[in-house]
């Protein structure tokens, strides 16, 4: 296994509770590796318990495991390897995530030719073959977000602010710059990474990627979203179709997060609408949670 001097990308996945997922995700990056270099993969276990860690580190012996003792969250685990990187380009991947052919090689060609790019994503499929929405998307305003969370910006024919969060302006196979990709397949450039700073350790799980790509811009690096190579995100399976209660108050916390970091203080009173806004979104997600579990106690 080479050194992490040595690697042109280190790869980082982190776990809690996916260990089928986990098997896919490195099986894949066996299929398809880099080709332009040696390539160091990480995997940061958040206590699974599941058989993860020993899974692992029989059958992919050239990973470098890091069993945590508790579940300290998303951005928490990416930081620990984050921190040693030394590669020119590190990948936060997930485990429920898949590399097809030629996606590492692209985009690493992609991101050595245009300097400026910070940070790189690819078009994002589901198990069906349905194209992933969040793989490419804009920094919400509070009418995009109230359009796509209540569906009307994610119905077809939907244009204009109603679908400003899905990020119309790129194509799906198309190339261009985009304000966030999603946290599944980031590829980052570790000089970017020492001016921007790590992930926000203050999200739990959720909106720490789109924290990260608002800093990455914040300091003049580009977001970059290449729809002409594909990666499989089985999205929902490594959490859920429905978010567990915990999930769903960190996603509702890193929404408030968000907004207080970037958008808040400009106007008192739209400030108290956002909040009361989620405030109300976490309430329904809960009920509407509670509701389906009842039913299949039923």
């Amino acid at each position: 296994m080479p050194g992490p001097t040595d690697a042109v990308l280190e790869i980082v996945v982190v776990t809690y509770w996916s260990r089928a997922l986990v098997e896919g995700c490195l099986e894949s990056l066996c299929r398809h590796p880099l080709t332009l270099g040696p390539t160091t993969v990480h995997l940061v276990d958040n206590a699974s318990g599941d058989g993860t860690v020993e899974m692992v580190r029989e059958s992919f012996p050239e990973v470098r495991v890091q069993a945590l003792e508790a579940n300290f969250g998303f951005s928490f685990a990416n930081n620990l390897v984050l921190r040693q990187a030394s590669a020119p380009f590190v990948l936060l991947l997930n485990p429920d995530a898949e590399v097809c052919e030629g996606v590492l090689d692209h985009l690493v060609e992609s991101m050595l030719s245009r300097p400026e790019v910070g940070m790189t994503g690819c078009r994002l499929v589901q198990a069906d073959g349905s194209f992933d929405h969040a793989a490419k998307r804009s920094f919400p305003t509070p009418l995009a977000a109230l359009a796509h969370f209540t569906g009307v910006g994610r119905a077809a024919g939907a244009s204009g602010r109603l679908a400003q969060y899905r990020a119309p302006g790129v194509e799906e196979h198309g190339v261009g710059e985009v304000d966030a990709v999603n946290g599944a397949f980031m590829l980052c450039r570790c000089e970017a990474i020492e001016q921007v700073g790590l992930l926000d350790e203050g999200y739990w799980l959720y909106m720490e990627d789109l924290d990260w790509c608002y800093r990455f811009h914040q300091a003049g690096w580009k977001v970059l979203y290449d729809g002409r190579v594909t990666a499989l995100h089985l999205k929902g399976a490594s959490s859920g179709v429905r978010r567990a209660l915990r999930q769903d108050v960190a996603f509702h916390r890193g929404m408030g997060r968000f907004y207080r970091k970037f958008r808040a203080g400009r106007r008192p009173l739209g400030d108290v609408a956002v909040y009361a806004g989620i405030g109300a979104k976490l309430g329904t997600s809960i009920f509407a949670g509670a509701l389906a579990r009842a039913r299949g106690a039923g």
